[in-house]
Order: C-alpha cells, then sequence, then structure tokens
C-alpha cells in the first residue's frame, strides 16, 4: 500500500493509497481515535479528496490501536459549550462529518476493530458496509452520562424494539450480536479484518463507478423520501437540547472526570451500569 503523496497533511488521520481503493486510518489510538474538532475535519477533508479524485473507487475506514473510536471527545474545552447554539454548532460537526460519508459517491467499509461506541458507532453506520473483527464491541452509551446520538441513524438501521433497547439503556453488543441483528454484515477474525476489507473494496472497484454512484444515491434516496434527513435533524437537536439539562447523574459523572479524569468517570459509570450478581 502506497502512502499519500503528503505523509504529513494530516495528524489525527493516515490516508494511504493503493490503486482505486483509499484506506482513511483514524490515528490517535491515545485517546482511542475520539472524534474532536480536528479528527473530524480532517476526515472531512479527506473525503473531499477522495470524491474529487476519479481514480478513487472505493474507501475504507478503520482505527489505529484497540479501537475503531471510543465516540465523541469528552476531554474539557478551553471555552466549555454553554448555550443551545454551542450544542449545536457541536452537533453539526459530527453530523456533517458522517453524512459526507453517507452522501459520497464511493462506496464506503467500515472496518471495525476493537470498541466502537458513541459517535463511533454512528460513524460505522454511515457507511456503506460495516465489517467487524471478532473482539469489536458496538454501543451507544450517551444516555448513561446524559446525552444522546448527534446522528440519529441506529433507528434507520436496526428494528424499532432493538434500537429502544439499545438507545435507552446504553448497553454493548458483541460483534457476533452486532452481526446477528443487523447492525454490522460481516464478522472476521481481527487478524483478517483489513485484508477482508479491502477485498471488499476491490470487489466495489471492478463496478463502473456511475453505475456505484448512482444505485447508491437511489438507495440512499428511498431512505430520504421517509424523512431521513428529518429525522437526523431532530437527533441532533435532542442532542443539544439535552446537555443544558442538569440532573444528578450528569454532576456525579462530569464532577468524578473534573477530579480524577474520564477513565475515572468510565469506571464509576461502568459500574453503576453494570448487572446485579446473580442471587
Amino acid at each position: 500500500m502506497n502512502a499519500s503523496p503528503n505523509p504529513h497533511a494530516y495528524h489525527c488521520i493516515r490516508l494511504d493509497i493503493d490503486r482505486w481503493v483509499a484506506t482513511i486510518t483514524l490515528a490517535m489510538p491515545e485517546k482511542m481515535n475520539a472524534l474532536g474538532d480536528d479528527i473530524l475535519l480532517e476526515i472531512q477533508h479527506a473525503m473531499d479528496r477522495l470524491e474529487a479524485d476519479q481514480n478513487i473507487r472505493a474507501v475504507v475506514i478503520t482505527g489505529a490501536g484497540r479501537a475503531f473510536s471510543s465516540g465523541f471527545d469528552l476531554s474539557p474545552r478551553e471555552k466549555p459549550f454553554t448555550t443551545v447554539q454551542d450544542w449545536r454548532e457541536h452537533a453539526r460537526m459530527g453530523n456533517d462529518t458522517c453524512l459526507k460519508i453517507w452522501r459520497s459517491r464511493l462506496p464506503v467499509i467500515a472496518a471495525v476493530n476493537g470498541f466502537c461506541l458513541g459517535g463511533g458507532c454512528e460513524l460505522s453506520m454511515v457507511c456503506d458496509i460495516t465489517l467487524a473483527a471478532d473482539d469489536a464491541q458496538f454501543g451507544e452509551p450517551e444516555i448513561q452520562f446524559q446525552s444522546a446520538p448527534p446522528l440519529a441513524i441506529m433507528p434507520w438501521v436496526l428494528g424499532m424494539k432493538k434500537t429502544k433497547e439499545l438507545m435507552l439503556t446504553g448497553e454493548r453488543l458483541s460483534a457476533h450480536e452486532a452481526e446477528r441483528v443487523g447492525l454490522v454484515n460481516r464478522v472476521v477474525p481481527a487478524a483478517q479484518l483489513l485484508d477482508a476489507a479491502r477485498q471488499l473494496a476491490f470487489k466495489f472497484a471492478m463496478i463502473a463507478p456511475s453505475a456505484m454512484q448512482m444505485n447508491k444515491q437511489c438507495i440512499n434516496r428511498s431512505y430520504e423520501i421517509r424523512g431521513f434527513q428529518a429525522a437526523m435533524d431532530a437527533g441532533a437537536e435532542t442532542f443539544a437540547l439535552i446537555h443544558l439539562l442538569d440532573s444528578e447523574e450528569k454532576r456525579e459523572f462530569f464532577d468524578r472526570a473534573a477530579q480524577d479524569g474520564l477513565k475515572a468517570a468510565f469506571k464509576w459509570r461502568d459500574e453503576r451500569f453494570s448487572a446485579p450478581a446473580a442471587s
């Protein structure tokens, strides 16, 4: 695989091109590829670049290290968000990134390794195909620290009952369970994940680009006619509004994060929501 012509163009991702297939690797393993503003903007830039390159016919997105992505970056900001407009702009940044993939002329494959949570789960769902390593974990844990998915796409991927179970509990799914309910297309051994994704990408690359683009647009349009974009807008507004609400759980989570760090806050959350011991 050949490196991109300017390997120093990006700091948060890596872009590699092999003939007709591009691979975008989220490359912040020390933060488990958490989705902050910088990495989101770099994904957008890379997608724009690939969209304009007529030699590119398929894209693979994966993550470096132990995670595809752990979700949106919850690290304290230099200037905290205090208004609904602040949160709307924050939601727009992530949603614009995801919808760039959804609307791309290119078929995009998510090669999900390790943790795929929150915004990372949404990123995997907007890809046209999702392959999962056998050790991957999926989930939308936002409700557990008083948040919501800014891109409310899960109801469009799964059935109503499973969507409610996952989004209203924040529980995680194993790779095989995610395949069973339709969140992923296929599970492969972790060591074979990228090879499997690239084989599929080259299969896509054999199809005439105009046919690929028009067929993908037709499929997407069938969802948009049923209100897909209105649902995404409603989800983003819920995300913005819920962050201005107060609760004991929210205070406890963020107080722990401020005092002991996010790792301690997540540990508290996981212990709080772990299943009770069997009697």
